[in-house]
């Protein structure tokens, strides 16, 4: 029986929920990384989304490896939100991954980003 992308992607989430994925936020990041890899677009954002979920707030007291977690979630929604043309989304989780780790990779994001933005709104 051959099954579709979608069916496959189904049953792969029934199986991370299962296996306590509900409540494990690396497990939400690398299944929404996959979700991405082949194209599932609502997915992945669904599942960075969870990320962003479960980790507590204020996000000072999180161990260095759950705020690096954090801040690629938020990373990742950005390119989410752009390949569904988002962009006032995807601006607001860039900046968040910016101030979270303010780093060359995520101004070139923020960047990047308000150019389309604008390009979008001058309706080029």
């Amino acid at each position: 029986m051959k099954f579709s992308l979608t069916k496959t992607a189904l049953i792969l989430s029934i199986a991370f929920l299962v296996s306590g994925c509900k409540e494990d936020p690396q497990r939400h990041l690398n299944l929404g990384k996959w979700y991405a890899q082949k194209g599932l677009v609502e997915e992945a954002i669904l599942e960075f989304k969870e990320v962003t979920r479960l980790y507590p707030e204020p996000h000072k007291n999180l161990a260095r490896e759950d705020y690096q977690a954090l801040s690629k979630a938020h990373y990742n929604l950005s390119l989410m939100y752009t390949k569904k043309g988002w962009w006032d989304y995807a601006l607001k989780e860039a900046e968040i991954c910016f101030q979270m780790l303010p780093t060359k990779d995520h101004y070139d994001l923020v960047s990047l980003i308000k150019q389309r933005a604008e390009l979008e709104e001058s309706g080029s």
